[in-house]
């Protein structure tokens, strides 16, 4: 990043790290180039901290971690850590989150999908949400998932290999048109 630069708090998509499994370390690299206020667990901080990554907050209900200076500390207030870091970005005014996990239920992330732009990195996959008329270029032969429940589905650049699957046809744009409300979509990195 050049000097003349200057990333202001929450212009960046905030970094939710809830697991490293099978994570790419040029991808984390990417989500990390722009400095976000990274959250984590306990355990996956440790990680970030053997990899030399500044962490911002660490959801825990045991403060005993002192692994950097200027950690803050985010209670769960019993509830899951994804929903208690997501309860906090969303009370603070963050527009976006990019998430990194090993475990991934839709159900969790619905209630803040209004709330706050989510993507969502699971098993290779990037998660989001979508409006109806939604477009985007992509090279021929990537796959797409509908993750959500869809109504009248329409497609344009997309060849459906299986239930909820497809693949784009050629380099260029596909669409997706559907009559229900927004819906969640996964790409293959």
């Amino acid at each position: 990043m050049s000097s003349h630069h200057i990333v202001r708090e929450k212009q960046e998509p905030a970094l939710l790290i809830l697991s490293l499994d099978g994570f790419d370390d040029e991808q984390l690299g990417q989500l990390l180039e722009w400095s976000p206020t990274v959250m984590s667990t306990s355990p996956v901080a440790e990680q970030l901290h053997a990899f030399g990554i500044k962490i911002d907050w660490i959801i825990t209900d045991d403060v005993a971690n002192n692994l950097q200076s200027d950690i803050k500390y985010l209670s769960t207030n019993n509830k899951q850590a994804n929903a208690a870091a997501l309860d906090y970005l969303v009370e603070k005014g963050y527009p976006a989150v990019n998430i990194v996990t090993d475990e991934f239920n839709l159900e969790q992330y619905q209630p803040y999908a209004d709330k706050i732009t989510l993507v969502i990195f699971y098993q290779q996959q990037k998660i989001y949400r979508i409006e109806s008329g939604f477009s985007k270029w992509k090279p021929g032969g990537d796959v797409i998932r509908i993750i959500s429940q869809v109504k009248n589905l329409k497609t344009h650049g997309l060849q459906q290999i299986a239930e909820n699957v497809y693949v784009t046809i050629a380099d260029g744009f596909f669409g997706l048109h559907f009559d229900n409300g927004p819906l969640f979509i996964a790409e293959d990195l």
